[in-house]
Protein backbone atom coordinates (compact mmCIF):
# COMPACT_ATOMS: atom_id res chain seq x y z
CA UNK A 1 0.00 0.00 0.00
CA UNK A 2 0.91 3.48 -0.86
CA UNK A 3 2.88 4.90 1.43
CA UNK A 4 2.88 9.24 2.45
CA UNK A 5 5.70 11.68 3.36
CA UNK A 6 5.62 14.29 5.96
CA UNK A 7 7.66 16.99 7.55
CA UNK A 8 6.55 19.06 10.98
CA UNK A 9 7.16 22.85 10.83
CA UNK A 10 7.74 23.53 14.51
CA UNK A 11 9.36 20.92 16.72
CA UNK A 12 7.71 22.32 19.97
CA UNK A 13 5.56 20.70 22.28
CA UNK A 14 2.62 20.08 20.18
CA UNK A 15 5.26 19.51 17.58
CA UNK A 16 7.52 16.93 18.65
CA UNK A 17 8.42 17.26 23.27
CA UNK A 18 4.60 16.40 24.54
CA UNK A 19 5.40 12.65 22.83
CA UNK A 20 7.81 12.62 25.82
CA UNK A 21 5.08 13.52 28.50
CA UNK A 22 4.29 9.92 30.32
CA UNK A 23 1.00 11.31 31.26
CA UNK A 24 -0.41 11.78 28.63
CA UNK A 25 -2.23 9.33 26.08
CA UNK A 26 0.35 8.49 23.68
CA UNK A 27 1.20 9.97 20.77
CA UNK A 28 0.80 13.39 22.19
CA UNK A 29 2.45 15.37 19.03
CA UNK A 30 2.79 15.62 15.47
CA UNK A 31 5.82 14.14 15.57
CA UNK A 32 5.21 10.72 17.23
CA UNK A 33 1.59 9.87 15.52
CA UNK A 34 3.47 10.63 12.23
CA UNK A 35 5.99 7.87 13.06
CA UNK A 36 3.28 5.56 14.65
CA UNK A 37 1.55 5.55 11.19
CA UNK A 38 2.01 2.71 8.92
CA UNK A 39 1.19 4.85 6.10
CA UNK A 40 3.30 7.84 6.38
CA UNK A 41 7.12 8.37 6.50
CA UNK A 42 8.70 10.83 8.41
CA UNK A 43 11.16 12.84 5.85
CA UNK A 44 11.77 16.07 7.96
CA UNK A 45 11.61 18.87 11.43
CA UNK A 46 11.76 22.20 10.57
CA UNK A 47 12.24 24.59 13.29
CA UNK A 48 14.12 28.28 13.49
CA UNK A 49 15.50 27.11 17.11
CA UNK A 50 19.26 25.44 16.83
CA UNK A 51 18.86 23.92 20.32
CA UNK A 52 15.44 22.34 18.89
CA UNK A 53 16.92 21.20 15.58
CA UNK A 54 19.95 19.85 17.61
CA UNK A 55 17.77 18.10 20.35
CA UNK A 56 15.44 16.50 17.22
CA UNK A 57 18.05 15.23 15.90
CA UNK A 58 19.52 13.46 18.62
CA UNK A 59 16.85 11.61 18.86
CA UNK A 60 15.79 11.11 15.05
CA UNK A 61 18.99 10.75 13.78
CA UNK A 62 17.47 9.31 10.49
CA UNK A 63 15.26 12.55 9.87
CA UNK A 64 16.28 15.39 8.47
CA UNK A 65 16.21 18.64 10.28
CA UNK A 66 16.02 22.42 8.70
CA UNK A 67 15.88 26.10 10.00
CA UNK A 68 12.95 27.39 7.26
CA UNK A 69 10.62 26.25 4.75
CA UNK A 70 12.47 27.15 1.59
CA UNK A 71 14.92 24.90 2.93
CA UNK A 72 12.45 22.07 3.23
CA UNK A 73 11.62 22.24 -0.35
CA UNK A 74 15.06 22.58 -1.62
CA UNK A 75 15.48 19.13 -0.27
CA UNK A 76 12.51 16.58 -0.19
CA UNK A 77 8.37 17.25 -0.94
CA UNK A 78 6.65 16.09 1.78
CA UNK A 79 2.53 15.15 0.43
CA UNK A 80 1.74 16.28 3.90
CA UNK A 81 3.13 19.56 5.90
CA UNK A 82 2.20 20.02 9.71
CA UNK A 83 1.87 23.79 10.95
CA UNK A 84 2.60 23.62 14.52
CA UNK A 85 4.48 27.08 15.15
CA UNK A 86 3.10 29.71 17.42
CA UNK A 87 -0.32 31.47 16.68
CA UNK A 88 1.44 34.63 15.57
CA UNK A 89 3.46 32.80 13.35
CA UNK A 90 0.56 30.67 11.75
CA UNK A 91 -0.10 33.11 8.80
CA UNK A 92 3.57 33.68 8.01
CA UNK A 93 4.36 30.09 8.09
CA UNK A 94 1.04 28.88 6.15
CA UNK A 95 1.28 30.98 3.43
CA UNK A 96 4.59 29.87 2.73
CA UNK A 97 4.01 26.25 2.82
CA UNK A 98 0.68 26.43 0.97
CA UNK A 99 2.47 28.62 -1.92
CA UNK A 100 4.85 25.22 -1.99
CA UNK A 101 1.80 22.89 -2.87
CA UNK A 102 1.77 19.88 -0.94
CA UNK A 103 -1.08 17.70 -0.93
CA UNK A 104 -2.10 18.18 2.37
CA UNK A 105 -1.18 20.76 4.95
CA UNK A 106 -2.24 19.84 8.68
CA UNK A 107 -2.79 23.23 10.36
CA UNK A 108 -2.74 23.62 14.07
CA UNK A 109 -5.31 25.04 16.31
CA UNK A 110 -6.23 28.17 16.28
CA UNK A 111 -6.59 28.88 12.35
CA UNK A 112 -5.10 32.28 12.71
CA UNK A 113 -4.79 35.14 15.45
CA UNK A 114 -8.23 36.67 14.08
CA UNK A 115 -10.68 35.89 10.95
CA UNK A 116 -8.70 38.52 8.57
CA UNK A 117 -5.73 36.30 8.81
CA UNK A 118 -7.94 32.97 8.59
CA UNK A 119 -9.13 34.80 5.24
CA UNK A 120 -5.35 35.08 3.73
CA UNK A 121 -5.01 31.52 4.53
CA UNK A 122 -8.24 30.55 3.12
CA UNK A 123 -7.49 32.59 -0.11
CA UNK A 124 -4.07 31.17 -0.48
CA UNK A 125 -5.49 27.43 0.18
CA UNK A 126 -7.96 27.88 -2.76
CA UNK A 127 -5.55 29.08 -5.38
CA UNK A 128 -2.81 26.66 -4.88
CA UNK A 129 -5.05 23.87 -4.36
CA UNK A 130 -4.34 22.65 -1.27
CA UNK A 131 -6.78 20.90 1.07
CA UNK A 132 -6.30 21.83 5.11
CA UNK A 133 -7.10 19.77 8.12
CA UNK A 134 -7.63 22.05 11.33
CA UNK A 135 -6.27 20.10 14.02
CA UNK A 136 -9.35 20.60 16.73
CA UNK A 137 -8.49 16.86 18.12
CA UNK A 138 -11.47 16.23 20.00
CA UNK A 139 -13.19 15.87 16.68
CA UNK A 140 -10.80 12.40 16.17
CA UNK A 141 -11.47 11.26 19.54
CA UNK A 142 -13.63 7.82 19.98
CA UNK A 143 -15.15 9.29 23.23
CA UNK A 144 -16.74 12.38 21.84
CA UNK A 145 -17.23 10.49 18.39
CA UNK A 146 -19.33 8.21 20.62
CA UNK A 147 -20.91 11.25 22.39
CA UNK A 148 -21.64 12.75 18.77
CA UNK A 149 -23.55 9.78 18.05
CA UNK A 150 -25.39 9.35 20.98
CA UNK A 151 -27.09 12.84 21.37
CA UNK A 152 -28.98 11.65 18.43
CA UNK A 153 -30.61 8.84 20.83
CA UNK A 154 -31.63 10.98 23.68
CA UNK A 155 -34.58 13.35 22.40
CA UNK A 156 -34.87 16.98 21.16
CA UNK A 157 -31.56 18.58 22.63
CA UNK A 158 -32.64 21.02 25.63
CA UNK A 159 -29.78 22.35 26.53
CA UNK A 160 -25.67 22.45 26.07
CA UNK A 161 -23.02 23.53 29.06
CA UNK A 162 -19.27 24.12 27.88
CA UNK A 163 -16.82 24.70 30.46
CA UNK A 164 -13.30 25.88 30.56
CA UNK A 165 -11.01 26.12 33.52
CA UNK A 166 -7.68 27.25 33.73
CA UNK A 167 -5.00 29.59 35.37
CA UNK A 168 -3.95 31.34 32.26
CA UNK A 169 -5.75 34.84 31.39
CA UNK A 170 -8.76 34.75 29.62
CA UNK A 171 -8.38 37.74 27.36
CA UNK A 172 -5.55 40.36 27.71
CA UNK A 173 -6.17 43.13 24.53
CA UNK A 174 -1.87 43.44 24.88
CA UNK A 175 -1.66 39.74 23.75
CA UNK A 176 -3.13 40.55 20.61
CA UNK A 177 0.11 40.02 18.33
CA UNK A 178 0.94 36.76 20.55
CA UNK A 179 -2.29 35.02 20.89
CA UNK A 180 -1.09 34.14 24.30
CA UNK A 181 -4.48 33.71 26.48
CA UNK A 182 -7.13 31.13 26.69
CA UNK A 183 -9.95 32.75 25.28
CA UNK A 184 -7.92 32.13 22.06
CA UNK A 185 -5.51 29.32 23.22
CA UNK A 186 -8.22 26.93 24.69
CA UNK A 187 -11.39 28.98 23.96
CA UNK A 188 -11.08 27.72 20.47
CA UNK A 189 -11.42 23.73 21.48
CA UNK A 190 -14.68 24.77 23.75
CA UNK A 191 -16.21 26.53 20.60
CA UNK A 192 -15.55 23.88 18.53
CA UNK A 193 -16.33 20.48 19.98
CA UNK A 194 -19.92 22.49 20.36
CA UNK A 195 -20.07 23.48 16.91
CA UNK A 196 -19.22 19.43 16.29
CA UNK A 197 -21.75 18.39 18.44
CA UNK A 198 -24.60 20.87 16.70
CA UNK A 199 -23.25 19.39 13.26
CA UNK A 200 -23.86 16.02 14.53
CA UNK A 201 -27.49 17.18 15.26
CA UNK A 202 -28.11 18.87 12.16
CA UNK A 203 -29.91 16.32 9.73
CA UNK A 204 -29.47 18.87 6.37
CA UNK A 205 -25.83 18.03 6.78
CA UNK A 206 -25.69 21.93 6.27
CA UNK A 207 -23.86 22.51 9.83
CA UNK A 208 -20.03 22.77 8.55
CA UNK A 209 -21.18 25.24 6.14
CA UNK A 210 -23.14 27.86 8.07
CA UNK A 211 -23.66 29.67 11.95
CA UNK A 212 -25.09 27.37 13.75
CA UNK A 213 -24.99 29.75 17.11
CA UNK A 214 -26.92 32.85 17.15
CA UNK A 215 -28.33 35.49 19.78
CA UNK A 216 -25.52 35.63 21.82
CA UNK A 217 -25.23 37.24 25.02
CA UNK A 218 -22.39 37.47 27.41
CA UNK A 219 -22.35 37.53 30.80
CA UNK A 220 -20.70 37.12 34.24
CA UNK A 221 -17.52 39.42 33.19
CA UNK A 222 -15.20 39.28 35.49
CA UNK A 223 -12.08 41.41 35.03
CA UNK A 224 -8.05 41.22 36.58
CA UNK A 225 -8.23 42.88 39.97
CA UNK A 226 -5.43 44.66 39.44
CA UNK A 227 -5.83 45.76 35.54
CA UNK A 228 -9.21 45.51 34.75
CA UNK A 229 -8.32 45.50 30.84
CA UNK A 230 -7.44 41.86 31.56
CA UNK A 231 -10.48 39.26 31.57
CA UNK A 232 -10.39 36.39 33.72
CA UNK A 233 -13.86 34.88 33.50
CA UNK A 234 -16.88 35.26 31.21
CA UNK A 235 -20.02 33.27 30.27
CA UNK A 236 -20.99 33.43 26.44
CA UNK A 237 -24.72 32.51 25.92
CA UNK A 238 -26.32 31.40 22.95
CA UNK A 239 -29.89 29.98 20.82
CA UNK A 240 -29.75 27.43 17.58
CA UNK A 241 -32.30 25.70 15.63
CA UNK A 242 -30.61 23.02 17.31
CA UNK A 243 -30.84 23.43 20.80
CA UNK A 244 -32.54 26.17 22.17
CA UNK A 245 -29.95 26.94 25.43
CA UNK A 246 -26.34 27.03 24.41
CA UNK A 247 -23.60 28.59 27.53
CA UNK A 248 -20.35 28.68 26.98
CA UNK A 249 -18.19 29.31 30.37
CA UNK A 250 -14.44 30.24 30.87
CA UNK A 251 -12.40 30.72 33.67
CA UNK A 252 -8.84 32.25 33.48
CA UNK A 253 -8.32 32.34 37.39
CA UNK A 254 -9.41 28.56 38.69
CA UNK A 255 -6.28 27.25 40.03
CA UNK A 256 -6.78 23.81 37.91
CA UNK A 257 -7.43 23.11 34.39
CA UNK A 258 -10.49 21.66 32.86
CA UNK A 259 -12.39 21.22 30.16
CA UNK A 260 -16.68 19.34 30.31
CA UNK A 261 -19.36 19.35 27.97
CA UNK A 262 -22.72 18.61 29.11
CA UNK A 263 -25.76 17.96 26.96
CA UNK A 264 -29.30 17.29 28.16
CA UNK A 265 -31.57 15.51 25.65
CA UNK A 266 -35.53 15.11 26.84
CA UNK A 267 -35.11 11.56 27.28
CA UNK A 268 -30.86 11.36 28.20
CA UNK A 269 -27.78 13.07 28.66
CA UNK A 270 -24.29 13.04 28.10
CA UNK A 271 -21.34 14.40 30.12
CA UNK A 272 -18.24 14.22 29.12
CA UNK A 273 -14.60 15.35 29.48
CA UNK A 274 -10.86 15.13 30.16
CA UNK A 275 -10.55 11.72 31.46
CA UNK A 276 -14.74 10.93 31.46
CA UNK A 277 -17.43 9.99 29.16
CA UNK A 278 -21.08 9.35 31.30
CA UNK A 279 -24.42 8.21 28.96
CA UNK A 280 -27.35 8.12 30.34
CA UNK A 281 -30.95 7.20 28.96
CA UNK A 282 -34.74 7.19 30.23
CA UNK A 283 -35.36 4.41 32.21
CA UNK A 284 -38.71 3.31 34.60
CA UNK A 285 -37.75 4.46 37.80
CA UNK A 286 -36.51 2.95 40.75
CA UNK A 287 -37.41 5.93 43.35
CA UNK A 288 -40.71 6.35 42.29
CA UNK A 289 -43.62 4.37 41.20
CA UNK A 290 -44.75 6.25 37.79
CA UNK A 291 -41.93 8.15 37.17
CA UNK A 292 -39.13 8.18 34.95
CA UNK A 293 -35.49 8.72 35.15
CA UNK A 294 -32.10 8.64 33.71
CA UNK A 295 -29.75 6.01 34.36
CA UNK A 296 -26.74 4.95 32.96
CA UNK A 297 -26.60 3.32 30.04
CA UNK A 298 -23.95 0.48 30.82
CA UNK A 299 -24.13 -0.81 27.01
CA UNK A 300 -21.22 2.00 26.17
CA UNK A 301 -18.04 0.80 26.34
CA UNK A 302 -15.61 2.98 25.26
CA UNK A 303 -11.76 1.81 24.13
CA UNK A 304 -9.14 2.74 27.05
CA UNK A 305 -7.57 5.15 24.73
CA UNK A 306 -9.38 7.99 22.63
CA UNK A 307 -7.11 8.25 19.82
CA UNK A 308 -7.06 11.43 19.44
CA UNK A 309 -3.73 12.17 17.53
CA UNK A 310 -3.16 9.34 15.98
CA UNK A 311 -7.11 9.25 14.44
CA UNK A 312 -6.23 12.56 13.44
CA UNK A 313 -2.91 11.51 11.25
CA UNK A 314 -4.68 8.29 10.33
CA UNK A 315 -7.89 10.98 8.66
CA UNK A 316 -5.61 12.55 6.53
CA UNK A 317 -4.12 9.19 4.81
CA UNK A 318 -7.73 8.18 4.17
CA UNK A 319 -8.45 11.45 3.07
CA UNK A 320 -5.65 11.30 0.67
CA UNK A 321 -6.34 7.58 -0.21
CA UNK A 322 -9.66 9.22 -1.36
CA UNK A 323 -11.20 7.15 1.19
CA UNK A 324 -12.98 9.72 3.83
CA UNK A 325 -13.20 13.58 4.07
CA UNK A 326 -11.48 15.60 6.39
CA UNK A 327 -13.00 15.48 9.67
CA UNK A 328 -12.04 18.92 10.96
CA UNK A 329 -11.62 21.59 8.26
CA UNK A 330 -10.59 24.95 7.75
CA UNK A 331 -14.28 26.26 7.29
CA UNK A 332 -14.68 24.46 10.53
CA UNK A 333 -11.77 26.19 12.08
CA UNK A 334 -12.76 29.55 10.75
CA UNK A 335 -16.39 28.98 12.32
CA UNK A 336 -15.14 28.25 15.63
CA UNK A 337 -12.85 31.61 15.35
CA UNK A 338 -15.62 33.73 13.93
CA UNK A 339 -17.48 32.68 17.33
CA UNK A 340 -14.21 33.68 19.64
CA UNK A 341 -14.04 37.13 17.72
CA UNK A 342 -17.70 37.27 18.58
CA UNK A 343 -17.45 36.98 22.52
CA UNK A 344 -13.91 39.24 22.32
CA UNK A 345 -15.78 42.11 20.48
CA UNK A 346 -18.39 42.11 23.31
CA UNK A 347 -15.47 42.34 25.87
CA UNK A 348 -13.73 45.52 24.50
CA UNK A 349 -17.27 47.21 24.43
Amino acid sequence: MKKYTAAVVGIGRIGWTLGYDKKREQPASHVMAIKQNKRLKLLAGVDTDSNAQKSFKKKNPFVSVYSSVQELFENCSPDIVVVAVNEDAHLSVALDVLSRSPKLVILEKPVALNLKEAAKIKSASKKYGVPILVNHERRFAFDYNEAANYIKKIGEAQSINARLFSGMKLYDPDAEESGAYSLLHDGTHLVDIVLFMLENLDESGKGKNRALLKNPLITGIYRDQKNKRIVRELCAHYTSNLCPEISLFMSGRSRFFGFELDILGTEGRVCIGNGYAKFYKRLESSLYTGFYSLSKDKTIVLPKKTGYFANMVQNAVDFLDGRRPLKSTLQTGINALAVLEEIKAALLN
